[in-house]
């Protein structure tokens, strides 16, 4: 990715799920556009300074960048921390509320006047779950999935966030999928990015998915003992050239 946009960033409030007012962070390049958009999806850590980062990263690549803050009903004014607590002590985001906050996303950044009206979405770990649940329920133009669990299979009965497997919604993918994985990972397997390869293929989408060798969960994080440099920057590079191709 380049960085030839200068940006602003600033709190703003968009109408979520249901005609909720929620609060989300918009990042956004200077001068007229027009731009393509991307909902950034935060994982389950939370809104939180990391993710914010990665929002100013797009805006700076020439992209309207909207994070909708998803735990905001549980913990408005919250901190990520404290937020992310709350949302996980009531079983997570439910999946059909998730849909109606990345709907308004996706529509507010339609609405803007200096949106060209392509919007894709990006998450990563349950936000990469997120993101290809989005892709299969609402008409999008790109979607990435950065090592997104319980796509192809449930977490244990006993884990606290209720995800259920969206392997039988693959037919339902609406635009092309960016898919970017670690072999070392657990959740999910290099054996489901197969399976998930397997069922996008029986039915004729367009995906893209990558695997990192000496990579597990959480490569993005350049903050986290997880971080792998070379599998993050040539990962950004891919999803840069991806929203380039479907966004711009």
């Amino acid at each position: 990715m380049t960085s030839d946009y200068d940006m602003k960033a600033e709190t703003v409030t968009i109408t979520g799920d249901n005609g909720d007012e929620i609060e989300a962070y918009l990042a956004q390049p200077l001068g007229d556009g027009p731009h393509g958009g991307v909902v950034l999806i935060h994982h389950m850590p939370g809104y939180d300074r990391w993710t914010k980062e990665v929002a100013r990263r797009f805006a700076n690549d020439g992209y309207i960048a909207l994070v909708p803050n998803l735990y905001h009903r549980e913990a408005p004014g919250a901190s990520p921390d404290d937020a992310a607590a709350a949302a996980r002590a009531q079983g997570g985001v439910p999946d059909e509320r998730l849909v109606g906050d990345v709907r308004g996303a996706v529509e507010h950044i339609r609405a803007m006047v200096t949106s060209n009206g392509k919007v894709g979405t990006i998450g990563h770990c349950s936000g990469g779950r997120q993101s290809f649940l989005a892709a299969v329920s609402i008409p999008l133009d790109a979607a990435v999935d950065c090592y997104g669990g319980a796509v192809v299979t449930a977490p244990p009965a006993d884990f606290p966030v209720h995800m259920p497997s969206l392997l039988d919604r693959s037919k339902d993918l609406t635009c092309p999928l960016l898919g970017l994985f670690g072999d070392d990972d657990k959740f999910p397997t290099p054996e489901e990015v197969a399976r998930l390869s397997q069922e996008l293929e029986r039915h004729g989408k367009t995906f893209e998915l990558h695997s990192y060798p000496g990579a597990g969960h959480a490569f993005f994080a350049a903050d986290r003992p997880s971080y792998r440099p070379e599998a993050a920057v040539d990962g950004y590079q891919r999803i840069g050239s991806f929203f380039a191709r479907y966004l711009r």
